[in-house]
């Protein structure tokens, strides 16, 4: 291990690894196509490009300037094919603190016939609106794609990419692992509801105020110590 590396960087980067390990073994992810990132001060750390979660030790995690050199990074291995979008991300919203990207199925499937997600459930006030857009394809990497990305998370900590998989957001990487989860569980919800005649559409002002509930209730909300988690998604794959 690189001695420069702070106890609290190494982490961080732990951290990013297991939850990449945890999403493909809760059936969140398949293979290498998905990847995670966080901020840490200045720089991004994201995972390696194509390389098994299982075999990622803490070094090979990419850094990657957030304002600077453009597409700089230091690390022995190339960082994701998907760094664009994730460090355009960071640059466009400072409030993140991490990224996580999946080709979860459910999420895909809707993706793939370009549908957005409307608000067929209340969970969906959770990603900052009444709706959770689905960006227009582009080929994974490219400036395109990352454009297409950060307009569809305006206002939102979720998108889906068209024919592709989809995006969430979160102030720490337990909170956009949180929201990727409920994503999942929103398209499967939703896609399920479609073979069945569609759903019920909530209005704005049910979504408005569901959002207003959410900001003592959920993932990350103030709780008691003795209270235990509440919404969804909080720890598994539901649905």
């Amino acid at each position: 291990m690189n001695k420069s590396i702070s106890k609290s960087e190494l982490a961080l980067r732990q951290a990013i690894i297991d939850k990449c390990r945890w999403m493909n073994g809760a059936g969140l992810n398949q293979g290498t196509s998905g990847n995670i990132s966080a901020r840490f001060g200045d720089r991004l750390l994201i995972t390696p490009s194509a390389i098994p979660y299982e075999a990622i030790e803490p070094e090979m995690i990419a850094a990657m300037p957030i304002e600077g050199d453009y597409g700089s990074f230091e690390g022995p291995l190339n960082p994701s094919s998907e760094w664009r979008f994730h460090l355009d991300i960071m640059r466009a919203r400072p409030e993140i603190g991490a990224i996580v990207h999946t080709h979860s199925t459910y999420a895909t499937i809707i993706a793939i016939t370009r549908r957005e997600i409307p608000a067929c459930h209340y969970m969906v006030a959770a990603f900052g609106g009444s709706n959770i857009r689905c960006a227009p394809y582009a080929r994974y990497g490219t400036p395109e794609l990352s454009a297409y990305a950060v307009e569809a998370l305006r206002d939102r900590m979720g998108c889906l990419l068209g024919s592709h998989g989809m995006i969430a957001l979160g102030d720490t990487l337990d909170k956009a692992m949180w929201h990727a989860v409920e994503l999942e569980t929103l398209a499967k919800q939703y896609y399920h509801s479609l073979l069945i005649g569609g759903p019920v559409i909530l209005s704005d002002e049910q979504i408005a105020e569901t959002a207003a509930a959410m900001k003592s209730y959920g993932y990350g909300a103030h709780r008691k110590e003795d209270a235990k988690p509440r919404g969804r998604g909080a720890g598994k794959l539901s649905g």
